[in-house]
């Protein structure tokens, strides 16, 4: 059995997930996510994912994002320890930061698939919007973990091509809504 390839991350009505923490990535709206009401309920799933996660899997610009702040961050002391892989034909080895558990470099789609037939369980895809794009093109993504906020961002990142392709049937395993116009949505990617 595979393990499973989840991708998760926070999307507005219009599918971008460009900057929602902030504007270090560069989008004019970045931070969207802080200016939603918060609703600790909105965020359960983040803490069900926690359960689940037996690795984390990014993009290089967002290994870059994250790797200076979440080794050290209390809200995601539960990643310090889980293996991380980072899919870039880029990054060096020496680019990998100390103290965050058992890092690699994947260079290209073979080697997801080739993590993917390993022993372990859910590798978890957090933000990394152009990695998730072509893990979906090559098929390798199993599930998709969305939050989608109440807003219009009419232009960025997603992590759905944006241009013709054929179609791809979704299941939906889970949903929810809140109080501040969050939506939880988890769907299962049909094969």
């Amino acid at each position: 059995m595979t393990r499973e390839l989840v991708w998760t991350g926070f999307m507005s009505i219009d599918g971008i997930v460009d900057s929602p923490g902030g504007t270090v990535e560069g989008h004019p709206a970045g931070g969207w996510v802080l200016r939603t009401e918060f609703d600790p309920e909105a965020y359960s799933l983040k803490g069900e994912e926690l359960a689940e996660t037996s690795a984390l899997m990014f993009g290089r610009r967002s290994y870059e994002a994250f790797a200076p702040i979440w080794p050290q961050s209390e809200d995601h002391v539960a990643y310090r320890d889980l293996p991380k892989y980072v899919v870039s034909s880029t990054l060096g080895e020496d680019a990998l930061v100390g103290d965050w558990g058992d890092q690699y470099v994947l260079r290209s789609m073979d080697d997801v698939a080739a993590l993917k037939e390993t022993e372990g369980g859910a590798i978890f895809v957090h933000g990394s919007a152009e990695l998730a794009r072509s893990l979906a093109e090559a098929g390798l993504i199993d599930r998709y973990h969305l939050l989608v906020f109440p807003v219009l961002l009419g232009d960025g990142k997603s992590v759905f091509p944006r241009r013709e392709q054929r179609e791809q049937r979704l299941a939906l395993r889970e949903s929810a809504a809140y109080g501040n116009g969050v939506l939880k949505a988890v769907y299962d990617v049909v094969r």
